[in-house]
C-alpha cells in the first residue's frame, strides 16, 4: 500500500520551467531589472517558477531569506 502525496508543482508550471531553461541553453534567457544573459541553472529554475507564479498556476510561496 503507497501513500500518495499531492503535488507541489503543477505540470503546466514544469512547462514554464522547461521553457526557461530551453531559452537559457539557447542563451536568450534574460534577468529582470538588469536584463543580464542567465547562465546559472538554478536562476533559470527560479525564473521559470516565478513566471509560473505571476500566470496563477499552482507553485508553493517563495521562501524569504532573512
Amino acid at each position: 500500500m503507497r501513500c500518495f502525496m499531492a503535488r507541489k508543482y503543477s505540470k503546466s508550471s514544469s512547462k514554464d520551467v522547461e521553457g526557461a531553461m530551453r531559452k537559457r541553453k539557447r542563451g536568450t534567457l534574460r534577468s529582470g531589472r538588469s536584463g543580464r544573459k542567465v547562465k546559472s541553472r538554478k536562476q533559470a529554475i527560479a525564473i521559470g517558477l516565478s513566471e509560473a507564479r505571476s500566470k496563477g498556476k499552482k507553485v508553493p510561496k517563495r521562501k524569504v531569506k532573512r
